[in-house]
């Protein structure tokens, strides 16, 4: 088999990606033990491609670690899950560097691992860093807008959209990763409030430039309300307010 036609089969055994080997472990469960046996099938075939191939990329062996990771998650099996989530942050990490969203796949999925085994100190240290990740991310899209709408016009002198630089799938995963993530601070949210606020500000930068006015505005809010129910620092309101204050200059219909 060719390069090209090696390649190309992967990525065909892999078009369920999204579907079962993506799914968390709950919606694989659910959908039973044949969905579930029918991705171990495709995978071990893809995984087995990819070892017969002598060219595939780093990003290809980081999806295929990342799916067989999740494949094992959905079964329980978190020794193998980790073993490939760690392979999958490897590869990723040689692709498009450590604090790349797209590595950042890799730890939410081994958090949740450590999370469902109650080691919540590493969970919690790999939720921060996938939230320090996507803020890294959004905040520097943020600022570019913010500052082209401070002036009104871009370069162009066309008035400037808002875009958040990811593909529909792109945006649909941060959105899922990161109410993930904040469903876990909001219970603990008493004893960590910042942390909490923290992943709401990332869930206003990121509806803000999809151009979802009210989905921000809605975690702004329950930011600003909670940082001021727990007495948190002026600067700290100031600068929710501020982002509250950006968003309902704009009139963008929702996405």
């Amino acid at each position: 088999m060719s390069a090209l036609d090696s390649t190309a089969h992967f990525h065909a055994l892999l078009q369920f990606r999204g579907r079962t080997a993506a799914w968390p472990a709950a919606a694989a469960a659910a959908a039973g033990l044949g969905r579930i046996i029918q991705a171990e099938e495709y995978l071990f075939q893809a995984q087995w491609t990819v070892l017969k191939s002598t060219d595939c990329s780093n990003a290809t062996h980081s999806l295929l670690h990342r799916n067989l990771g999740l494949l094992y998650i959905a079964k329980k099996n978190y020794e193998e899950a980790r073993y490939h989530l760690a392979n999958d942050i490897y590869f990723a990490s040689c692709a498009f560097g450590t604090e790349d969203i797209r590595t950042s796949g890799g730890y939410f999925h081994l958090a949740n691992i450590f999370y469902d085994l109650k080691k919540l100190e590493l969970a919690d240290t790999l939720y921060t860093k996938v939230s320090e990740i996507w803020d890294a991310y959004l905040n520097n899209h943020y600022q570019v807008l913010s500052q082209a709408h401070t002036q009104q016009m871009d370069l162009l002198g066309k008035l400037f959209e808002n875009d958040t630089g990811l593909d529909e799938a792109q945006e649909a995963e941060a959105i899922r990763i990161l109410t993930s993530i904040l469903k876990i601070r909001e219970s603990t949210a008493d004893k960590a409030p910042q942390k909490t606020i923290f992943v709401l500000k990332i869930l206003v930068m990121l509806y803000y430039l999809m151009m979802n006015s009210s989905q921000a505005q809605e975690y702004g809010m329950r930011a600003l309300n909670l940082a001021e129910e727990q007495q948190l620092d002026v600067h700290e309101q100031s600068t929710i307010r501020e982002l509250l204050s950006l968003i309902s200059t704009e009139d963008h219909p929702n996405t």
